[in-house]
């Protein structure tokens, strides 16, 4: 009955509360919000917003950053397959990229402001290498006005999430016998990409891509800890007038939450127009049969790419651990003189209630997210229904509709219809998120389990049922439980829908990292830093270690689920 029902409630889940929090924020936003003696349509809001002193640059960086970040994200990612794609150093490169996407981005923006600050690791490393550093250069490296810093942050994640969505998209483009085939021609390997492989891929992941467009438009945490503050990305305005105790601001709020929404389809928009000049323009080199060019250009920025992604997730991760256990660490020392595991010991009473309501969340969210994911695929196999175009686009909702533009107005219907944020809201929100990316694990080891093992337990007398229990579901524990800690990683992560849907009240190592990040100890923000980067780490830890003992003795099931 749950499989019949799977697909209604998985749509329900992740359509309900965007559509709500759409409609919560309209209303607010032409001056309609009765709680606030707002019961009439008013275009004051807009009004008051566009006098909004900084707003036009405001917008502009947010521009600047989501259309750069996409741009560079996708570029290096394509000349990393071009150039490496079957290659050894192409093994060793994807083992490093599913940590990397486990990593929360707050924590990954700590560690790189601890990296990259005036008075930051790498400035201490040059001074004792040498340079004439005697004083922090005076210098506005983190919180730069053109948003640098958080660029940087956002493409080193989105690189890790795009690098894997490719890959996903591969075998569904038949990407390896188009490259082959190239190669067999004697086209050079990147020509052979980007020619034969590319085309066919690019539509694949579309989607993905504008995913990351929307997220870079309208990111919040990483812009609090490493974005311009004089003014700051729109995100961030919109969550300033929120938070205001002048609740008049909400009427501002809302319209500016409307305009990040404007702002992220205008872009979105753009960028398809773009897709379609730059097609045009490179058809004739498509087909001219050259078959090389380039190609030493491309391993370079390649080869650069990882190096320095690979080197500075390094250095910021030891960077936090070492910051976890200074006794003290003043400018210009490369290493602390005194490691002390006092800074831990001093959390010990603070930390279990944060810690502990990220483990709640965060396990019962992909526990959740994977029933669903699991009803809809198991709906595929029994009624022979295929995901569409159209179910993919309400499958990635959540992750082309900013957050900002809808958690506030989801928000505002939750209070208008007497439910107070608690935690059940917090796992709603949660769940939004977590959903499409536990679904786009799961889906294609899910539909390249071999049928033939359902059908001969069918013929056997299993009913469809016991088959998915008995059958398909302990064959594909391992699938099952990565894409549970994928689930998992990615609430850890969550910032904005835990402060908007518990309304505060409710603190996750996130909200405390970000909110001391603003000006509280190093030494503290980088123990709920570690710690929110530990979590994922077990869950994937669990991920590959469980399958492995359920499987000792069966050692065909351990290698092959």
């Amino acid at each position: 009955m749950f499989v019949r029902f799977a697909p209604a409630l998985t749509i329900a889940a992740l359509i309900g509360p965007i559509a709500a929090g759409v409609i919560g924020t309209l209303l607010p936003a032409f001056g309609y919000f009765p709680a606030l003696a707002g019961r009439h349509f008013s275009l004051a809001p807009w009004h008051a917003l566009f006098a909004s002193p900084g707003l036009v640059r405001s917008v502009l960086i947010t521009a600047f950053v989501g259309m750069a970040t996409t741009a560079v994200s996708l570029t290096l990612v394509m000349a990393i397959f071009a150039a490496f794609d079957g290659t050894r150093q192409f093994r060793i490169i994807r083992r490093f990229v599913s940590p990397l996407l486990a990593m929360p981005h707050a924590a990954l923006a700590i560690g790189l402001a601890f990296l990259i600050a005036p008075s930051g690791w790498l400035v201490r490393i040059a001074a004792w290498a040498g340079a004439p550093i005697e004083r922090p250069p005076d210098l506005l490296i983190v919180h730069d006005r053109l948003g640098l810093s958080l660029m940087a942050a956002l493409i080193i994640k989105e690189m890790a999430f795009l690098f894997l969505m490719v890959l996903a998209a591969l075998p569904q483009s038949d990407g390896s016998r188009a490259l082959t085939l190239a190669r067999t021609l004697g086209y050079h390997p990147a020509v052979a990409w980007m020619k034969a492989v590319l085309p066919r891929v690019y539509p694949q992941i579309r989607l993905p891509v504008l995913a990351v467009l929307s997220y870079s438009l309208s990111v919040v945490d990483v812009a609090l800890i490493l974005g311009p503050t004089t003014p700051p990305p729109l995100p961030v305005l919109v969550l300033h007038w929120m938070n205001d105790p002048d609740l008049r601001l909400r009427f501002l709020a809302a319209a500016a939450a409307l305009l990040q929404l404007g702002l992220v389809v205008g872009a979105g928009l753009v960028w398809i127009a773009l897709e379609r000049n730059i097609i045009s323009l490179a058809r004739p080199w498509l087909i001219d049969g050259q078959r090389s060019g380039h190609e030493y250009a491309t391993k370079v920025v390649a080869g650069a790419a990882v190096i320095v992604t690979a080197g500075a997730v390094l250095m910021l991760t030891t960077a936090l651990t070492l910051w976890s256990v200074a006794e003290s660490w003043r400018f210009p020392e490369v290493l602390p003189p005194t490691l002390t595991l006092t800074n831990w010991q001093s959390q010990i009473g603070a930390a279990p209630t944060p810690l502990v309501a990220s483990l709640g969340i965060g396990a019962l969210a992909s526990g959740l997210a994977l029933v669903l994911t699991v009803g809809c695929l198991e709906h595929e196999v029994r009624f022979g229904r295929r995901v569409t175009q159209r179910a993919l686009w309400l499958l990635y909702a959540p992750l082309l509709v900013p957050q900002v533009a809808f958690l506030f107005g989801f928000d505002v219907v939750l209070a208008a219809i007497g439910i107070d944020g608690g935690f059940g809201e917090v796992l709603a929100a949660h769940l939004l998120f977590v959903l499409p990316y536990v679904f786009l694990s799961l889906g294609d080891p899910w539909r390249a389990f071999d049928e033939r093992y359902r059908w001969t337990a069918l013929c056997l007398g299993a009913s469809p049922s016991r088959v998915l229990f008995r059958v398909r579901l302990p064959m594909l524990l391992r699938p099952l439980l990565t894409a549970a800690a994928v689930g998992f990683a990615i609430s850890v992560g969550q910032y904005l829908p835990t402060l908007v849907a518990a309304g505060g009240r409710i603190a996750t190592l996130t909200t405390e990292a970000v909110g001391l990040s603003a000006g509280g100890d190093r030494r503290i923000v980088a123990v709920y830093a570690i710690l929110q980067m530990l979590l994922p780490a077990l869950g994937f830890a669990l991920a590959v270690a469980l399958p492995s003992l359920a499987f000792r003795d069966r050692r065909g099931m351990s290698t092959g689920a």
